[in-house]
């Protein structure tokens, strides 16, 4: 239970700081303006299609954090619905992260992580039998 407890943790910070941290940058946009706030500044993606649409790649970030944080409350009540919704939601972190470089580095850790302490709960001691 106590590697639940910690994938759990993982995923709060991962879906509070990361994802929805980033979505405070859209606050100053709402407020000033896209044209005199230039967020690019202060992210930058590898891929020009996510570089071109960052706006609506810090709306998806918010999904994503307040995805992962509601599966984070279900696996910290010992449901198997947060259980599910958290191994869907690190395996699509890792499946995107390698799109998303710089920041995909730290989505990949913090996903994998959680990803590793769930499935070694999950599955503990028991053996492949061949």
């Amino acid at each position: 239970m106590k590697k639940y407890k910690l994938a759990a943790l993982l995923m709060i910070i991962h879906g509070g700081c990361m994802e929805l941290g980033g979505a405070f940058c859209f606050i100053p946009a709402l407020i000033f303006g896209p044209d005199k706030f230039d967020i690019s500044q202060y992210f930058s993606f590898k891929l020009p299609y996510f570089q071109d649409n960052l706006y609506m790649m810090i709306i998806m970030g918010a999904i994503y954090g307040v995805f992962r944080l509601i599966g984070a409350i279900g696996l910290l009540k010992n449901r198997m619905w947060g259980l599910a919704l958290s191994v869907i939601n690190c395996v699509i972190t890792l499946a995107l992260m390698m799109f998303l470089l710089p920041a995909g580095i730290m989505d990949g850790l913090l996903a994998g992580g959680a990803l590793i302490l769930i499935l070694m709960q999950y599955f503990g001691d028991k053996r492949i039998i061949a």
